[in-house]
């Protein structure tokens, strides 16, 4: 599962989604859903804005969170 680390680089960088909101231009709902782990697909455009906001890698942006596939078949 790829997982949004932008809740901890907010947090690190004392910044709220309405300050990425503002300096971005991006929708608010949008901003929300990937704060909150709720996007299913994210833009290029919008993982370059982040990455360049917050001065990252997109590795430092999202993550691959390794989730045991036989576990998840045996539920």
């Amino acid at each position: 599962m790829i997982v949004c680390n932008l809740p901890v680089l907010l947090a690190e960088r004392r910044m709220k989604v309405a300050d990425v909101v503002r300096e971005t231009g991006m929708s608010k709902t949008t901003l929300h859903k990937l704060y909150n782990g709720q996007s299913t697909r994210i833009d290029f455009e919008t993982i370059e804005k982040l990455c360049l906001l917050l001065d990252v890698e997109v590795g430092e942006l999202l993550k691959l969170q390794k989730v045991d596939l036989n576990a998840k078949a045996e539920n």
